[in-house]
């Protein structure tokens, strides 16, 4: 018996079956007989001694492997193709490109049961071989040599479609394949073809390409350009016989029959982007940033989701008594310069895999009076991965407001803003405060800037604002406490920014 293995080591198989155009897209799987004989004989004349190994030695070769028609072990392959366009001077055309897609440490088996070479021969084969760079296309590369000896199981056979009655299930696939005729076979049919064309007047034109493409030598036929024959009109090689074969149920599966992995995302709680646009806005206004990049979450939100499906840690609605500030934080951040060029929003629940979807998707914010911002997705991911980078997430026991601080409750005796600060840093679990004091103003590209500078009023209509002042303060805490750190009322939309002191 012979045994040939054969690996792609590109892990792939380009070959389009005869008869098919390239744009069908469609592979000859497992490789035609007919191909691999072809592809032995081009070695034959590019690589090989034609001293040392005469043209008869390699016709007995090739007339022996065409005598039996051969077995295969067909690795997993996949269907694959890619499209590209291919130039000429009217216009572009698309081209589909198919292939299989093979592990390239796996064998394809091509098994002559019944078949046993002569030593001369198997030498030759063993020379063709190893001079064989590929099989089909020319991106087809692979690897080929005879195995001395093989007990492995065969998937695909010659024969009829089997079928187990008791279960109703089919076992296989019909499949077509070309074998090279044996020379005995072919010289039957070229007489007979022949006779045929006695009785048919053919033009001398007709004439020309039926004897340029039907050569009255066995290894001339085989031989002959792809390209020769079509263009003689041959519906089939002639020097080739077609049959038909089983091969594995979906031994060429299709890409999209495989089913696609479920993306798994590392647990975030933050994302940060980068702001592009003109003018950039100032950081006296970051609460109407805060406000639009709320919008435009939302309207991306429900572009993405649908309107009733907006998950409540974005839009702040719906939320249970106790959930105490952990929804959705929009924080515009400022540089020295007190451009606000930077955007972190931070859900210290956590983002759930509709959130996430939606703020690796925003991209951008605009509003009805033609002003748009472009934000580009820097970084996602847990808290504590941004902190050497985005000051206003790192720790720290002493903390100073960036942006005023707006006291949520109407003061009364007995609670004043400080016992205001106090109450809200308790309530979300924060360390003591040893030490607290107010400031006049916070100082930006050496200017002074007062509470009064910024913009402190929200957008949404009947809110209760107990103050419409701020303040400014500097917190110190028993113990460091990591960013960000937000209090007061509007502390979601910017306000109450406190960034720690170094």
């Amino acid at each position: 018996m012979l045994t040939l293995s054969i690996t792609f080591l590109a892990g792939r198989y380009h070959a389009t079956p005869w008869g098919r155009h390239v744009n069908e897209a469609d592979v000859a799987w497992p490789p035609d007989p007919w191909r691999l004989s072809r592809a032995l004989i081009a070695a034959w004349h590019r690589k090989l001694d034609s001293q040392r190994y005469p043209r008869e030695m390699l016709e007995a070769l090739l007339s022996a492997l065409a005598g039996e028609a051969p077995h295969y072990r067909l690795p997993t392959a996949v269907h694959a193709h890619t499209r590209h366009y291919m130039p000429n001077r009217q216009k572009s055309t698309l081209i589909f490109d198919a292939f299989a897609r093979i592990n390239p440490n796996d064998e394809l088996i091509v098994h002559w049961p019944e078949l046993f070479l002569e030593n001369s021969q198997s030498v030759l084969l063993d020379e063709l071989l190893a001079a064989l760079g590929y099989l089909g296309r020319a991106e087809s590369w692979i690897e080929a040599k005879r195995l001395p000896e093989w007990h492995g199981e065969l998937n695909c056979w010659p024969g009829e479609t089997v079928i187990d009655f008791a279960s109703g299930e089919v076992s296989s696939e019909p499949v077509h394949l070309y074998l090279p005729l044996s020379p005995a076979e072919y010289a039957t049919f070229h007489s007979q073809f022949l006779q045929g064309l006695e009785a048919r007047q053919l033009s001398k034109k007709e004439q020309k390409q039926i004897d340029a493409s039907l050569k009255q030598n066995w290894l001339d036929a085989l031989s002959l350009d792809t390209a020769d024959l079509q263009a003689a009109g041959w519906s089939s090689p002639p020097s080739a016989k077609k049959l038909l074969y089983q091969r594995p149920i979906q031994a060429l599966r299709s890409s999209v029959a495989s089913r696609p992995r479920r993306r798994v995302h590392p647990p975030a709680d933050t994302v940060r982007y980068a702001i592009y646009g003109k003018p950039l806005v100032r950081i006296e206004d970051t609460l109407k940033f805060g406000e639009w990049l709320r919008n435009g979450v939302l309207g991306k939100a429900k572009r993405e989701l649908g309107e009733d499906a907006i998950p409540a840690l974005l839009s702040g609605h719906g939320l249970s008594q106790e959930n105490r500030h952990r929804h959705a934080f929009f924080i515009p951040e400022a540089d020295n310069q007190g451009r606000i060029g930077h955007a972190v929003i931070h859900i210290p629940d956590s983002f759930d895999a509709d959130t996430r979807r939606v703020l690796e998707n925003l991209d951008k914010i605009w509003l009805r009076d033609g002003r748009k911002w472009q934000l580009i997705l820097e970084q996602i991911g847990e808290k504590p991965s941004f902190a050497h980078s985005v000051p206003l997430l790192q720790q720290s026991a002493i903390w100073q407001s960036r942006t005023p601080y707006l006291h949520p409750w109407h003061c009364k005796k007995n609670f004043d803003i400080e016992t205001q600060i106090r109450r809200e840093c308790r309530e979300r679990g924060l360390p003591e405060i040893v030490g607290i004091q107010t400031q006049e103003t916070v100082s930006l590209e050496g200017c002074r800037l007062r509470p009064i500078d910024y913009h402190r009023f929200r957008s949404k209509r009947g809110l209760t604002q107990p103050d419409s002042h701020g303040s400014f303060w500097q917190l110190t805490f028993a113990e460091p406490v990591a960013g960000p750190l937000l209090l007061g009322f509007g502390c979601h939309f910017g306000l109450g920014l406190f960034t720690p002191e170094k």
